[in-house]
């Protein structure tokens, strides 16, 4: 899994989306391990290759969940934590059931979202500040 800068495509447009998300287990509580680490990190890229989602950084530990992924426009953030936190609570207490007696649910109900970009804050800030310090391109006309 590495990072991508491509762009990719759809009928409406081209987009480069870029999503940091971290959630962590009911109360904290260490039990991402072993096996359990190990089945979480495959619910995690099936999910994602079912919605299309490229996986650039996932990392595991054992209070919690990073997690680094281009997505597509229609899918919020909220959509996307809950696309992962719901499949992955649900497989992973039906298959290792001391999840089950040791916590009420999983995983807690927050999480954490991050839009990351190939382009900074200042950078952007810039481009839109310096519109008009550019010259034109030649056949463009300005707008008065």
């Amino acid at each position: 899994m590495s990072a991508t800068n491509k762009a990719r495509r759809f009928s409406g447009g081209v987009y480069d989306l870029g999503l940091h998300v971290v959630w962590c287990s009911k109360y904290r509580r260490p039990v991402l391990d072993g096996q359990v680490a190990e089945r979480l990190r495959e619910l995690i890229e099936q999910k994602a290759g079912e919605r299309g989602w490229h996986i650039a950084a996932l990392d595991v530990l054992p209070d919690h969940v990073h997690l680094f992924l281009k997505h597509d426009p229609k899918a919020s953030a909220s959509h996307v934590a809950n696309q992962f936190k719901g499949l992955t609570s649900r497989v992973l207490r039906e298959e290792f059931p001391h999840l089950k007696s040791r916590l009420p649910t999983l995983w807690s109900s927050s999480y954490f979202a991050a839009s990351v970009g190939v382009v900074s804050v200042k950078t952007v800030q810039q481009y839109i500040e310096t519109q008009w310090e550019r010259p034109l391109k030649e056949g463009q006309e300005t707008i008065a």
